[in-house]
């Protein structure tokens, strides 16, 4: 499950937005381990949304995923990768209090290795990009 540097929570009460890192696979091939989020506290969420949430057994621990539905007790969020776990069918509907923002924007950053100008150009072409909702979710829930 995508893990995140808890570097987020610091400016959340001072300013709307913050950042993040991706740890772990569970939401490929939307978002990769090692990419960075803009996150937007306290935005209203709904199905298709990608948020950030508190685990909900575990909440020093700040997870990525995607909303599917609105269920008694909560939002009912998958990881868009259905092999790596660690979403609401493993614990449940996440209270609406542990959500604690919506993802905004992804980019990826510059590759130590990347050091050539036709490297430099093709990554500035494609780091950011923003982070749509996907209504399709509630589809995709039905489906597993």
């Amino acid at each position: 499950m995508p893990e995140l540097s808890q570097e987020s929570e610091r400016g959340r009460a001072v300013l709307p937005f913050g950042g993040a890192e991706v740890r772990g696979p569970s939401m490929v091939p939307t978002l990769q381990h090692g990419d960075r989020l803009v996150v937007q506290y306290g935005a209203r969420v709904g199905p298709g949304d990608v948020v950030v949430l508190r685990h909900p057994f575990q909440q020093d621990l700040l997870v990525v995923k995607r909303v599917a539905q609105r269920r008694e007790g909560g939002w009912w969020v998958l990881g868009d990768n259905a092999f790596a776990g660690g979403d609401s069918t493993d614990y449940g509907a996440v209270p609406e209090e542990l959500v604690l923002g919506k993802v905004r924007l992804r980019y990826r950053p510059l590759k130590g290795g990347q050091r050539s100008p036709l490297a430099v150009v093709r990554w500035a072409l494609s780091a950011a990009r923003p982070v749509l909702s996907d209504r399709s979710a509630s589809r995709r829930f039905r489906a597993r």
